[in-house]
């Protein structure tokens, strides 16, 4: 018989999910990047990031704000640094507060320059890369993620991580609102084109290497785009691929398993983080009719023979209420990642793989276990968190 706890947790899943189906759009309110005056003072500020931004979203009323979550079909680029307070720490996300925020306690939008098209944009993306080896790093966004927000996560991933390539924000029209699960499922769709175009683009800037990092939603935006350049014979886009890294990926398992087998086993696996303790995924599979989301699939064997490294996160620690960014704010994991993105070109397959876990071996606190399913072979390792 079920508890009256899991009873409470069905019906208050069935009552969102009805929610969700039956919402339109209006997208969440307009939340200012930038305040008047400018903010100008470095004091208590520990660095300062240009994150490129690639989006499918459409100009905001106000200025101040940039982009909404309408969508537009004519895609925009520009950059926007941000700085990060001193005081901030690995894994937190200190968002400004205010009209005016302090650049000393929270993340600080500073400057935005705008670019006229796609191939401008490249050119100066592959200007900015050549500083740090010729690698970019493209993050793409998940579900209810209005623009600051994502704007905010793009910089700490890149904080945290310490990548050393260019930084590029991937940013569909999500509309920021929890009630707005279909509208958002369907502008990740209608982006799918604009992220190829992105990818071939910064290929034919002379980019030597591209990571992708994806979550949530925004993996299976990602999937798809991936699956579309296998079908054109370019995979790998021009042997330029380098990282591919989906956390809490809301995917079904059945439709994840046919676009791997479109796109193929990859030349170096990709990496997929899931949570069996995920409420957002849960959310999304009620939504879906019960069919298990691929951020929360317990059968790792059965993903990571498709060539994929599975980490089983589940007792690990994170910082959000629904489990579900634990790769960004769990000081340990986000400094793994910064680990398996630095690896870069000397990522040679079996060997490489076999030293992950002594990339989860890192920090200080509670020790929880974490289980990493490789194509190879199976580790269990504790983590210190």
């Amino acid at each position: 018989m079920a508890s009256v706890g899991s009873r409470s947790w069905r019906l208050t899943a069935a009552v969102l999910a009805a929610a969700l189906l039956a919402s339109g759009c209006n997208t969440a309110p307009e939340r200012p990047l930038f305040f008047d005056p400018p903010v100008v003072s470095q004091k208590g500020v520990a660095a300062t990031h240009e994150i490129y931004i690639a989006t499918t979203r459409r100009k905001a009323d106000n200025p101040k704000a940039v982009f909404d979550g309408r969508r537009s079909q004519e895609h925009a680029f520009a950059r926007i640094d941000v700085s990060v307070p001193a005081i901030h720490k690995v894994g937190g996300l200190e968002k400004p507060k205010g009209k005016s925020p302090d650049p000393s306690r929270y993340f600080t939008a500073r400057s935005i320059t705008a670019y006229d098209g796609i191939s401008t944009f490249s050119s100066h993306v592959n200007d900015a890369a050549r500083r740090d080896g010729g690698r970019v790093l493209v993050f793409v966004h998940g579900y209810k993620t209005p623009f600051d927000a994502a704007v905010y996560r793009a910089t700490q991933i890149v904080h945290d991580s310490g990548y050393d390539g260019a930084p590029i924000l991937f940013t569909w029209a999500s509309a920021g609102r929890a009630v707005d699960y279909v509208y958002d499922r369907d502008s990740a769709n209608a982006a799918r084109d604009a992220l190829e175009e992105l990818l071939r683009s910064l290929a034919k800037s002379g980019i030597r290497s591209i990571d992708i990092v994806a979550h949530s939603m925004g993996t299976w935006l990602t999937m798809e785009t991936l699956r579309s350049l296998a079908i054109a014979g370019d995979r790998d886009i021009g042997g330029r691929l380098g990282d591919v890294i989906l956390a809490s990926p809301d995917i079904d398992v059945d439709v994840f398993k046919s676009q791997m087998r479109r796109y193929g086993v990859p030349d170096r696996p990709f990496f997929v983080l899931l949570s069996d303790d995920d409420k957002a995924l849960r959310f999304s599979s009620l939504i879906a009719g019960q069919q298990p989301r691929l951020g929360e699939y317990r059968d790792a064997r059965e993903i990571a023979d498709l060539g994929l490294v599975v980490v089983d996160l589940t007792q690990v620690k994170a910082g959000d209420s629904y489990n579900h960014t634990k790769f960004a704010d769990n000081p340990t994991l986000v400094t793994m990642l910064g680990e398996r993105l630095r690896q870069g070109d000397k990522f040679t397959g079996e060997t490489d793989v076999a030293e992950a876990p002594a990339l989860l071996a890192r920090g200080v606190g509670t020790a929880a276990e974490v289980i990493i399913t490789t194509p190879f072979r199976v580790f269990n390792m504790v983590l210190n968190q």
